[in-house]
């Protein structure tokens, strides 16, 4: 049986980093057919718009625009991305809010066939999340609490409005979520990845949850809050003085 191969494409700027992703590629994923390379923003654009791949390995930071310039110039085109980064804070809060696969430079070969691996199976399954769109809202979106994150939980992928969020609660390798409609979502992610994704209005009072600020109905001197939801949640010690510190400003 002939392996059905993924038309790719490579938007990357630099020769060296192009070459060498290239040759993993081509060695360790004979999955992936590279059918075109680009080396900046523009001409990027053109090609996905021109060859409409399957999968796009898109560098983040690009002369004359970057990976975000790209998605939406090639908004009507559904591919899958595989995103390439030096370590940027901002970046990397980007890709994780929209549950994007991403490789660190310089690219692990490991996890180069991880990552090319689960977008196969999500090709082959044909989920149709579009996470570039949600990407490019978010870049467009630049208040935190108005941006959208992508959940993964044990059925799949959900999208939600970040401002919707009330508080987080860690559930060993879980995290629980509610919102503000009553609702309340299980997701594979520990607590730890959301205190590191998410900035205010959320921030960390205790080792088991997060709690969204504006939210806050009431605070007692005992040391215990009481969300919208009517849930009341123990700060602990150790973040009391940068709880208390939010409502001196």
């Amino acid at each position: 049986m002939q392996l059905h191969k993924i038309k790719s494409v490579i938007v990357e700027d630099e020769l060296a980093a192009r070459e060498a992703l290239r040759s993993y590629i081509q060695k360790y994923c004979p999955q992936i057919e590279i059918v075109g390379e680009a080396y900046n923003s523009k001409e990027g654009i053109a090609l996905i718009n021109e060859i409409k791949p399957e999968l796009v390995f898109l560098d983040v930071e690009m002369p004359f625009g970057n990976a975000f310039d790209v998605l939406e110039g090639c908004k009507d085109v559904y591919f899958e991305t595989i995103f390439v980064t030096a370590f940027s804070q901002y970046s990397l809060k980007a890709l994780n809010q929209s549950a994007a696969y991403y490789l660190l430079k310089p690219v692990s070969i490991e996890e180069l066939i991880i990552a090319v691996n689960k977008v196969q199976q999500q090709l082959q399954n044909k989920e149709l999340l579009n996470r570039n769109k949600i990407i490019v809202e978010n870049h467009r979106n630049s208040k935190p609490e108005a941006q959208q994150i992508i959940l993964p939980t044990l059925e799949g992928f959900e999208v939600a409005k970040v401002q919707d969020i009330i508080r987080i609660k860690g559930n060993g390798n879980f995290s629980d979520i509610y919102f503000k409609n009553g609702s309340k979502k299980m997701v594979c992610r520990f607590l730890k990845y959301f205190d590191d994704l998410l900035d205010k209005p959320f921030i960390r009072v205790h080792k088991s949850h997060i709690i969204n600020i504006n939210y806050v109905l009431s605070y007692n001197k005992g040391g215990v809050v009481v969300l919208s939801d009517h849930s009341e949640i123990e700060i602990s010690a150790t973040y009391k003085a940068d709880f208390l510190n939010e409502f001196k400003r």
